[in-house]
């Protein structure tokens, strides 16, 4: 009767175990500030025009982490020309533009969408000026992203794979 209770008890922690880990992975998207891990869904061919995130005040990236499981946050994005753009205000203080810089391939969600692409940092200025335009006005900003002034960004042109 006892190894009986005890492989009941095994029993139950090893179903809430699973539990718990299917919870973990099914409940791993970003959410406002708070960053998650796999972006779901069926992934889409790479847009020729991404004019559609004019629709989008916020998306979510997904990058490679050098511990082995992926990290996700809501971003904003703009796009100029239906290329896609992708920034970092303040990157220093954030970790995951430094894994970008370690492996550049991302997936990108908006709304129930999911793509894959390739980030390029933009280092030229005349590269980013209508980038950083292209975000004051979508997002009504009344300080330059490119100031020299307190927190710098990093931009990227999204790529396909």
């Amino acid at each position: 009767m006892m190894l009986l209770r005890k492989w009941s008890h095994d029993m139950n922690n090893s179903i809430l175990t699973l539990l718990l880990f299917s919870l973990l992975l099914t409940a791993c998207e970003p959410s406002d500030s708070r960053p998650g891990l796999w972006l779901s869904g069926e992934v889409e061919a790479f847009p020729l025009d991404w004019s559609f995130a004019d629709d989008f005040k916020l998306i979510a990236v997904q990058v490679a982490t050098p511990y082995g499981l992926p990290h996700s946050v809501t971003i904003w994005c703009v796009q100029v020309d239906g290329t896609l753009y992708i920034a970092a205000r303040a990157p220093e203080s954030k970790r995951w533009p430094g894994w970008v810089g370690d492996d550049p391939d991302i997936k990108l969600k908006f709304g129930d969408r999911l793509f894959e692409g390739r980030l390029q940092r933009l280092n030229d200025a005349d590269e980013i000026s209508p980038v950083s335009g292209a975000y004051a006005v979508k997002y009504q900003l009344t300080s330059d992203l490119t100031s020299t002034e307190g927190p710098g960004s990093w931009f990227w042109r999204v790529l396909p794979r």
